[in-house]
């Protein structure tokens, strides 16, 4: 069983643990930026297929292994606490990306729009420096509740959920890591040197997290369920207002449908064939 397996490699401790599920999602997403260093264009049709397969597994994941998990490692079954991570986990993206931009700014140079804001561009002459800052800032924001939600998995005891989990968040970011080079390769960046940076960006974020995640719910029991509803609110507000949106603007909203309902099946896949 892969959990077993695992376990023999990293050993028993939660710390180590989220240290090794970090480096396995920050490697995959690495692996997934330099692509683009084989895949020199991809299309925008592919790209809408990757990153709906992206969401599809984060889609599932989220309720597979953090939210029914979470419900049952609480006392008589209660979905409330899980509930309540849900909200906070969605409040706290909310509220982040009203003073951070996502990655929709950085792929279609324009802030977002609303009734009292139309869509506005940057002037030519600043758009490549903010770009890069917003970059930097954006997909950073954009990956910690990943790196959590990993580090709360392994944290929770439940090892064949966290391997899943590690596994299915990896997967996905393949596919975001290509989707996010091709954005910095528009906004100006070199594709060898954003390649590099991509990794250590992935490092720098995800596997801290991960490890916090790991060691605050193992210290802290009755924070788990909070903190696996936290990390599945924050992806699940991920998927709805940056991905899709994002894969439904240049016309390959079925293609990306199609992507996004793979991703289900791998995941539920995934889920089922590793508690085998």
């Amino acid at each position: 069983m892969l959990a077993d397996t695992f376990v023999d490699i990293v050993g028993t401790d939660p710390l180590v643990q989220g240290l090794a599920g970090g480096i396995v999602i920050a490697a995959m997403n690495l692996f997934g930026a330099s692509l683009v260093l084989v895949w020199r264009d991809p299309s925008e049709r592919a790209l809408d297929g990757a990153l709906g397969f992206a969401a599809g597994i984060m889609l599932a994941a989220s309720f597979t292994s953090l939210i029914l998990p979470g419900i049952e490692a609480t006392p008589g079954g209660s979905p409330l606490p899980v509930l309540t991570g849900v909200l906070l986990g969605v409040a706290f993206l909310d509220r982040a990306d009203v003073l951070v931009p996502h990655a929709h700014y950085l792929l279609t140079g324009r802030r977002r729009s609303d009734a009292a804001h139309p869509p506005e561009s940057l002037p030519v002459a600043d758009e490549r420096l903010a770009s890069l800052v917003l970059f930097v800032l954006a997909i950073t924001l954009h990956n910690m509740p990943e790196g959590l939600s990993v580090g709360v998995g392994f944290g929770s005891g439940d090892m064949t959920n966290a391997v899943a989990l590690m596994l299915a968040i990896g997967i996905q970011n393949i596919p975001e890591g290509l989707a996010v080079s091709v954005a910095a390769i528009n906004a100006g960046l070199d594709r060898r040197a954003y390649a590099a940076f991509a990794g250590i960006r992935a490092g720098v974020v995800e596997i801290p997290l991960a490890v916090f995640g790991a060691v605050a719910v193992s210290f802290a029991a009755g924070v788990l369920p909070y903190a696996m509803g936290f990390a599945a609110g924050a992806m699940l507000f991920v998927i709805s207002d940056e991905i899709i949106p994002e894969t439904h603007t240049r016309g390959y909203e079925r293609v990306a449908t199609l992507g996004t309902m793979l991703g289900i099946v791998v995941m539920l896949y995934l889920d089922v064939a590793l508690a085998a």
